[in-house]
């Protein structure tokens, strides 16, 4: 390898290296302890001097060094791992090199001619692959100690490097962690003893920061049920970022292809770097702060002033600018946050610094204008918005009323004008919280631009008004924004999904009258039609979900306070961005918040963790109300109170909420006597939750709860239950959430992979001979071979043929490539010259369906028949391989010539079988090729003689165990 080139003082360096080959102007040395006489102490002590520090001696040992007659100063050039390596630079000098040195008459000459030389191949060398990289150099120097120590195949991606202590047991060992595209390894060397650590990302179960009185800051990983622990890391934050984000990659693209084919630069592992990884995490938590389309990330940021109109004062934050917005956040975040679409921005005045501390103002639609003080570069920044922004104005928002109005009138009339009138004073407050609202607007302003503060949240902990709640909903999850940029897409999705049908459309029209069946607005066909609208066209716009159990119920409610279009947007921001892998087959998203709501409840909670040490039973019994937002546990105008609070702090409002309802309940809990009684307890006070601000009537539910139980329960109101949750539980942050469900999405997952091996072994167990060890080991070979496929093939079969409605049996699948690969892994033969050949024709007969992909059920079904079948079995299917379909008389010859009680049977039996089915393999080849094939004992011959050319060398080829 070419190197950068580093002056070296050899008079004063230590007598490390000894000379092989020199010249005029080159010198060509091997490192002491390595080569001919390497062993002993010296070797000991160069190697670990050389990991402990750093050096590229340790996997190269050879080097090239320049130097001029004249001078003491020498410049290394190159290194090599290997001495043919080195000598192949060593020639390429002499060729090209030496015979142009001859017409310099300066020594500086020919040291910068050669300097120019080498980085010239260093430069074309590293165009592709070390372009993005902040120390080329460094980088190709780890990248060599990479591949030579750890041996990954040639395609595995370098991501970055770091030094630190790998604890094993009671001792620390000092030395490096490579982070790569599939693998996280480490390595030590220390006096001959070696540490050498591969884990795959995907299977990984823990992944988390930690401290102990031994270790103030680690990284912990557990995998394969073994715990491993990285400390004294110069930048810990910024390793645990980045194995974050390479563990969260490796599960997308296990199980959640489809993402990564929206996300060409994740899809091919040459363009993953570390400056990738890290602008991609903070534009994730970029977007999930100001709840912004999954297309925008961040591009810039300017830290600033932020003139508050409504506090009269300038508050300091960051300007972070998108593709399409314009966000400001305080320097808390709890403060005061702003989202200025460029859509709505109308122009940009950048002041003079005369006037103001390099300011520019930015004026929105609505005549509103804000102004940015002290930001560095501000000219530029005005010229960036100037350039992004549109022209077009954005459709407003029109708030959906009719449902709320209908209501109003049906309540006045029933009950007659009077002031007397119990409704009266409801709707009085109901006013009221408009004009609240309506103050608010005045002061922070509304719609799009509007300031979201503390008193904000406050509005919503209280209740938002019936008229408002569609709007605000929008506005709160980011929906307003997503339809402001697709207009008419909803139209085309409608007429386009009109007519089909499909398993979701069958499940969706089961489950339409299933949907809030006692509200009256589900009782008419409007309703109904609009309902299967909108859960239709997201189907069609997603199929990966498609439908899902619960999404009818919340559709059902967005249809009562927001338009049929704008409950399409507000399903989008929910089913995609707020709760992310909720609604599918396999609710991960939901599983993950539950371990979330487990750590939160052994936290806030300890009363009640001692006296339920199994906390399983709250993940089961509350897995509905994350599922349905608390829906389908509360009556709808109380469970209407929740959803304001969800759509403004996303699932932090449900967690803090389900704490408070085990909190509330807590003496009732702990004096129960089994999970029955626990679940009563719960599904009574849900019933006595009621909203006594609410001008929508009582539903069925509530209202035969009312006559019957209600009298032994004492009632509670849902915005005080809201508050508490507030007050007690308002302190858990968003960005610890949002941690908490990183941590906890690997080891869901790896629960439900575990679960789901144990029931494809179960199953396959019952068609094969193996044991469940030896199918264990088989499962994991095939897993990885189809993880490594999806890495490590842009167009992979397993890719384009992905179907997540397969039966599990049928999820992890493999091309003929990564099949052969494996294949050659459990081949114990070596001599046979035709095995790739072999596996081709394997790969074809249990192909059964002809797509180019094979499942493990077929590839176990395969090796059990060559390891463990019966001889007639074995026969007939290595003549299936070599034979077209139907040839039944050449079988049937085939078997009477070698039957059972043959003198072939009785001497294979002093054999492996696994020479047998390569001698099987190459006679057929060879007889049946020209139709020699006359009878058995021909046959017999053959095989005979077949066996003495082959010698069996592999004791024990019948051992899964050995051949992994």
């Amino acid at each position: 390898m070419w190197l950068k080139p580093e002056e070296i003082l050899l008079k004063n360096a230590f007598k490390l290296w000894v000379t092989e080959k020199d010249n005029e102007y080159f010198v060509l040395q091997r490192r002491r302890g390595y080569g001919e006489g390497g062993g002993g102490l010296t070797g000991l002590l160069v190697g670990t001097l050389d990991t402990v520090l750093d050096s590229t001696s340790k996997v190269a040992p050879f080097r090239i060094l320049h130097h001029t007659p004249d001078s003491q100063v020498y410049w290394s050039i190159a290194c090599g791992a290997t001495k043919e390596e080195i000598v192949e630079h060593w020639e390429w000098l002499q060729q090209n090199i030496m015979r142009t040195l001859s017409v310099f008459d300066s020594s500086d000459d020919i040291t910068s001619f050669v300097q120019g030389k080498i980085r010239g191949l260093i430069a074309e060398e590293g165009k592709v692959s070390l372009v993005l990289e902040d120390d080329p150099e460094k980088f190709r120097e780890a990248l060599l100690r990479f591949e030579k120590w750890f041996e990954l195949p040639q395609k595995e991606k370098l991501v970055t490097y770091y030094s630190c202590s790998y604890w094993k047991g009671r001792v620390p060992c000092q030395g490096w962690l490579y982070l790569s595209t599939n693998f996280l390894c480490f390595y030590s060397y220390l006096l001959g003893a070696e540490v050498k650590l591969v884990i795959s990302w995907d299977e990984i179960w823990r992944l988390e920061k930690t401290s102990n009185v031994i270790l103030t800051e680690s990284i912990h990983v557990q995998a394969h049920g073994e715990d491993h622990y990285f400390s004294m890391l110069l930048h810990l934050n910024e390793t645990f970022l980045i194995m974050e984000q390479l563990a969260d990659y490796s599960i997308k693209r296990l199980f959640d292809k489809e993402s990564f084919q929206r996300e060409p630069a994740l899809s091919d592992p040459l363009q993953i770097t570390k400056r990738g990884l890290e602008t991609n995490a903070r534009s994730e938590q970029f977007r999930a702060f100001f709840r912004l389309p999954k297309e925008e990330n961040l591009l810039e940021v300017h830290e600033s002033f932020l003139w508050v109109p409504f506090s009269h004062y300038n508050t300091l934050g960051k300007i972070c600018l998108s593709e399409n917005y314009l966000c400001f956040a305080s320097q808390d975040g709890s403060q005061c946050h702003v989202i200025i679409p460029m859509r709505e921005v109308q122009c940009i005045k950048a002041h003079t610094p005369a006037l103001l501390s390099r300011a520019l103002t930015v004026c929105v639609r609505g005549k509103r204008a804000l102004r940015f003080s002290e930001v560095r570069d501000y000219e530029r920044l005005a010229n960036t918005i100037r350039s992004r922004c549109g022209i077009t104005a954005s459709p407003l928002h029109s708030a959906s009323t009719e449902v709320t109005h209908f209501y109003y009138c049906v309540f006045l009339s029933l009950q007659g004008p009077c002031v007397t009138n119990p409704f009266f004073s409801i709707i009085l407050k109901e006013k009221m919280k408009e004009q609240s609202w309506n103050i608010h607007f005045s002061e922070y302003g509304r719609g799009t631009s509007m300031f979201f503060t503390k008193k904000t949240r406050d509005l919503i902990v209280r209740g938002v008004p019936e008229a408002l709640r569609g709007e605000l909903w929008m506005l709160f999850s980011g929906a307003v924004n997503d339809m402001a940029t697709h207009p008419g897409y909803y139209t085309e999705l409608v007429e386009q999904s009109l007519g089909t049908s499909t398993l979701a459309t069958d499940e969706i029209e089961r489950d339409l009258h299933r949907s809030l069946p006692e509200h009256p607005a589900f009782q008419s066909d409007t309703g109904i039609s609009a309902l299967r609208r909108v859960l239709t066209a997201y189907a069609y716009r997603n199929p990966k979900i498609g439908y899902c159990q619960a999404m009818n119920i919340l559709t059902s409610v967005l249809l009562l306070y927001a338009k049929e279009e704008e409950a399409f947007w507000l399903l989008v921001a929910v089913c995609e961005r707020m709760l992310p892998d909720y609604f599918n087959r396999r609710i991960i998203g939901a599983l993950v918040d539950q371990a979330v709501f487990e750590e939160l409840i052994r936290e806030q909670l300890p009363q009640l963790v001692e006296h339920m040490t199994d906390l399983s039973f709250f993940s089961s019994v509350s897995l509905s109300w994350f599922l349905t937002l608390f829906i389908s546990v509360l009556p709808i105008e109380s469970a209407v109170n929740v959803v304001d609070c969800f759509f403004y702090d996303g699932i932090k409002a449900i967690l803090q909420l389900g704490l408070a309802v085990l909190d509330y309940n807590m003496e009732a809990l702990i004096s129960c006597h089994d999970d029955a009684e626990a679940v009563t307890i719960l599904n009574k006070f849900f019933d006595s939750v009621t909203n006594k601000d609410s001008p929508l009537p009582p539903t069925v539910q509530q209202a035969s709860v009312g006559n019957n139980d209600k009298a032994s329960h004492v009632s509670v109101d849902i915005s005080e239950l809201i508050r508490e949750a507030y007050e007690k539980y308002g302190t858990i942050r968003s960005e610890e959430v949002e941690s908490s469900r990183k941590r906890n999405k690997l080891y869901v997952i790896q629960t439900l992979e575990d679960t789901t091996k144990q029931n494809v072994i179960r199953v396959v167990s019952q068609e094969v001979k193996f044991s469940a060890s030896h199918l264990d080991e088989l499962y994991y070979l095939f897993k990885r071979q189809h993880f490594l496929s999806c890495y490590w093939t842009m167009n992979s079969p397993v890719l384009l043929h992905h179907d997540p409605s397969l039966a599990y049996l049928e999820q992890y699948q493999l091309g003929f490539q990564q099949f052969s690969m494996l294949f050659s892994l459990l081949e114990p033969w070596t001599l046979c010259t035709g095995k790739s050949n072999l596996s081709l024709w394997v790969f074809r007969l249990i192909d059964e369906n002809q797509d180019g992909l094979v499942n493990f059920r077929e590839f176990c079904y395969a090796l059990d028949t060559l390891y463990s079948g019966s001889f007639t079995n074995k026969l007939k299917f290595l003549f299936k391989l070599h034979l077209p379909p139907g040839n039944i008389r050449q079988l049937k010859c085939l078997l009477k010539g070698c039957g059972g009680k043959g003198e072939v049977l009785q001497k294979t039996c002093h054999y492996s079988y696994v020479p047998l089915v390569i001698s099987l393999s190459h006679m057929f080849k060879y007889v049946i090729g020209r139709k020699r094939l006359k009878c058995g004992k021909c046959l017999e011959n053959r095989i005979l003689n077949s066996m003495k050319i082959l010698t069996y060398q592999q004791q024990h080829c019948h051992d899964i165990t050995a051949l992994t």
